[in-house]
């Protein structure tokens, strides 16, 4: 009889929740946690950039541990993680459970936002679609589509059509670092890129606000580096 042996599940390090304590100051303990290998990292409601996650996998690195998947509540953290190469998963937002002042526990959604991570540029006649957000590391170029349920981010030029919020999310959010989109489509409405050139080195959000589409610089945090 033949018994087939799948691979041991990767260790995880989980750092604490904002409001308990920083992370840099439990991060020794944890570590003295941890075997040498891979471990998968829950980043859980903090925002960190790319200099944060570099720094801890430096810190890894020393102690022989690697890490090989990025979990994290936050969409800014996951786009960090994706900027340096780690497979990213989007947790709900209160891990698997919250608590209310009393201490009586509440499931968790029963439908977590998902997020699809995408790396190379979308030519012409490409289409790319994801149920919740969509993160694309590369260009959208003239005569490709994106698309979500959710926000679209762009992590480089959008010249193409973009849509968020496919499913009538009218809250949804359309960011890139170079937002000059033929069409720009959140929920039902519509609108035209911009013809300015842009600002640069700043990156760009679309919303909707009143039924109109507007263009504004994004938030510093979003794409956090």
């Amino acid at each position: 009889m033949e018994i087939e042996v799948g691979e041991p599940e990767a260790q995880r390090l989980t750092l604490p929740w904002c409001r308990e304590a920083h992370w840099r100051e439990t991060l020794p303990a944890k570590l003295n946690e941890l075997d040498p290998g891979p471990t998968e990292l829950d980043c859980r409601d903090w925002q960190l950039g790319c200099r944060d996650l570099h720094q801890l996998m430096e810190l890894l690195n020393k102690e022989g541990v690697t890490l090989t998947r990025i979990h994290a509540n936050l969409r800014e953290t996951l786009v960090s993680a994706a900027a340096l190469g780690y497979p990213t998963h989007m947790a709900s937002p209160q891990g698997n459970s919250s608590k209310t002042r009393s201490g009586d526990t509440q499931p968790k959604s029963k439908t977590p936002q998902k997020l699809l991570f995408h790396q190379g540029t979308l030519r012409s006649g490409d289409h790319l679609s994801a149920e919740g957000d969509v993160l694309l590391l590369g260009d959208v170029n003239p005569g490709a589509r994106i698309s979500a349920g959710g926000d679209v981010m762009v992590w480089g030029r959008l010249r193409g059509i973009a849509h968020a919020g496919q499913d009538g999310d009218t809250k949804a959010k359309i960011v890139a670092l170079q937002l000059r989109p033929l069409q720009l489509r959140i929920a039902d409405a519509v609108a035209r890129g911009p013809e300015d050139q842009p600002q640069p080195g700043l990156a760009e959000e679309a919303r909707l606000e009143a039924g109109t589409i507007m263009i504004e610089p994004a938030r510093a945090n979003r794409f956090n580096g």
